[in-house]
């Protein structure tokens, strides 16, 4: 990371003559608890160590000036007195977060950006909430707008629904924005109440296997579910009343009406209650230090997304079934939308090696395809880096 600090600090002075402040933001991981967000469920993410880092400077420009590094420098320049408008790429994200930024009455000025990182796109790890999420914090502290980190967290979020046209849930911006290391978040996606539970056994890796299968979340399968859900409550409304969404529903009701719903409905439904009720057991898992437990219960979150939730792939599958085969693994399952992405793999440390040859070979084998391999720890949330710890690289 100090390597990657250094070259966003560096190009950003090559740019534009001048210090800037610099904003890290991290990925996510979410170790259970997937398409629960958006049903206002439970989910248990982590800010780990893979970041977007942001270089920023105001400009007495009246204009907006950035540069992504990963892009090849891609310069985009927009002057603050002309309508923001859509451009369809990484620019939307901080075009978005200025717009909603005004919307809230923080009138942001002219500024100068280059970012870059480490997180890979399209892999299910969240660069696109690292990058609004930081942009927001980073203007905030430069234009001293004062956000909380839950006033962060919502606009983040409404960059990428109304801007971007992601229809998201909030685990992803909450992840990024109040992560802490050494620990994972559980999180209520209704009350936006959570608590920390440690999650730092040196003796385990948090391993990502990705597919290098990408499907964006615009997809029309991913809106199509969310609908799934939203059609569950209404037609269960006719018959209990009073619900809001899945999180009111319990399995017994569920089975209860099982033969009033629509089949794929019913499924669609079945999969977000046991879901909450998997990622509730599993911080007691942590709690009591089990994660032998803790593993089965990942196993069984992507068998119900495998079958239930229909938002698995041939080579997801094939990632799952290697890794249960294999010594040292405590569970694995998909991560992300679906239709692609990672796997989450909990691995001992003393099997890491082995695990990723075997599990290479494994997927080689049954797909003629390779994956790329990340080992991640948990870390934390957006946070400024201070000129000092600058000194000392």
């Amino acid at each position: 990371m100090n390597k990657l600090i250094k070259k966003v600090n560096k190009a950003f002075c090559e740019y534009f003559d001048k210090e800037p402040i610099i904003i890290k933001s991290p990925g996510r991981v979410n170790l259970i608890g997937e398409h629960t967000d958006y049903n206002e469920g439970y989910v248990l993410p982590a800010a780990i160590n893979k970041v977007i880092i942001l270089a920023l400077a105001p400009n007495k420009l009246g204009k907006v000036r950035m540069h992504a590094l990963d892009a090849d420098g891609e310069l985009y320049e927009h002057d603050l007195s002309e309508p923001i408008k859509n451009v369809s790429g990484w620019a939307d994200y901080i075009y978005g977060a200025i717009s909603e930024l005004n919307k809230e009455g923080h009138e942001v000025e002219g500024f100068d950006c280059v970012f870059g990182g480490d997180i890979p796109i399209g892999s299910g790890l969240s660069s696109s909430a690292a990058l609004t999420g930081g942009i927001i914090f980073g203007l905030s502290e430069m234009f001293n707008f004062n956000l909380s980190t839950l006033e962060k967290t919502f606009l983040a979020q409404k960059v990428e629904n109304d801007f971007v046209g992601v229809n998201c849930g909030i685990m992803d911006q909450f992840a990024s924005l109040h992560g802490k290391s050494g620990h994972v978040i559980k999180l209520d996606c209704r009350s936006l109440e959570y608590s920390y539970h440690k999650f730092s056994r040196k003796d385990m890796s948090i391993v990502l296997c990705d597919t290098r299968i990408h499907r964006e979340l615009v997809s029309s399968e991913y809106n199509r579910r969310r609908k799934d859900c939203e059609d569950g409550v209404n037609q269960l409304n006719n018959y209990v009343g009073g619900l809001k969404s899945l999180r009111d529903v319990d399995i017994s009701m569920l089975d209860t009406y099982k033969e009033k719903l629509d089949p794929i409905i019913y499924k669609r439904c079945k999969y977000v209650v046991e879901e909450n009720n998997r990622v509730t057991k599993a911080c007691e898992d942590l709690e009591n230090n089990n994660l032998v437990s803790f593993g089965q219960r990942m196993y069984q979150s992507h068998a119900g997304l495998r079958d239930d939730y229909e938002v698995s792939c041939f080579e997801l599958d094939t990632l799952v079934e290697a890794a249960r085969q294999l010594d040292g693994v405590y569970g694995s399952r998909m991560m992300g939308g679906g239709f692609g992405g990672c796997t989450i793999n909990l691995v001992e440390e003393k099997h890491l090696e082995a695990f990723k040859e075997k599990i290479t070979s494994a997927y080689t084998a049954k797909t003629g395809k390779e994956i790329k391999i990340y080992v991640t720890q948990i870390n934390g949330g957006t946070e400024l880096i201070h000129s000092r710890y600058l000194e000392q690289l």
